[in-house]
């Protein structure tokens, strides 16, 4: 399986995790905010398995899935929850990817 395919499918199985939280959640505009997270999300998840740094996969995904929260974690002022969720993922797919 080659990189392209691996972050498909740890960017979709991370997108959903990170939206299956919002499911019980009551705020404005949800869709908009579950098709966001996902998106950002899979970002994550795709672009560590293709993206490459000369440093350990679990670095990569920690360093690539702080900076991709931050613009979230900015704009919604959320900053523990997403940029945790983003680090956290970010350094299991890192890991998974080598």
């Amino acid at each position: 399986m080659n990189n392209i395919t691996k972050g498909l499918i740890v960017g979709i199985i991370f997108g959903i995790v990170s939206i299956l939280p919002m499911l019980a959640m009551k705020f404005g505009d949800k869709t908009a905010a579950m098709t966001a997270s996902f998106i950002s999300r899979f970002a994550i998840g795709f672009i560590i398995f293709n993206m490459q740094l000369p440093m350990h996969g679990w670095l990569k995904g920690a360093l690539i899935g702080i900076v991709l929260s931050l613009p979230d974690a900015l704009v919604t002022k959320k900053y523990a929850p997403i940029i945790g969720l983003g680090l956290i993922g970010g350094i299991v797919c890192g890991i998974f990817a080598g």
